[in-house]
C-alpha cells in the first residue's frame, strides 16, 4: 500500500510494482562518445595494473587474491564490451 499527498492509500498490483522495479534497475545511462570509446580500454589496463600489482607483492598479504579477482574481472569485462561494441558495429554496417 502507498499512500498518496492526500493521506488516501493507493494500491499496486504487483505486475506494476515489478515493472516500476525493473524500469529504475534498467535505466539507460548515456556517456559521450570519447568515454564510450575509451570504457574497454580502461577495464583492461585497470586489470593489467591490478595484475601487475599482485605480481611485485613480495609477501602474502589479504589483499592479494582480491587483487587477483579484480583484474580477471576488469579484463574479462573489457574484453566483452569491446567484442559486443565491435559485434554491434560490424551488424549496423552490413546491409543484410
Amino acid at each position: 500500500m502507498l499512500s498518496t499527498a492526500a493521506g488516501k492509500a493507493s494500491s499496486l498490483d504487483k505486475s506494476s510494482r515489478d515493472s516500476r522495479k525493473s524500469a529504475s534497475l534498467n535505466r539507460k545511462i548515456w556517456l559521450p562518445k570519447l568515454f564510450y570509446d575509451a570504457l574497454p580500454f580502461f577495464y583492461l589496463v585497470s586489470g593489467a595494473l591490478a595484475f601487475l600489482a599482485t605480481v611485485y607483492i613480495n609477501e602474502w598479504f589479504w589483499v592479494l587474491p582480491h587483487y587477483v579477482l579484480f583484474s580477471a574481472g576488469c579484463i574479462h569485462l573489457g574484453v566483452y564490451v569491446y567484442r559486443r561494441r565491435h559485434r554491434r558495429a560490424s551488424a549496423e554496417s552490413d546491409p543484410d
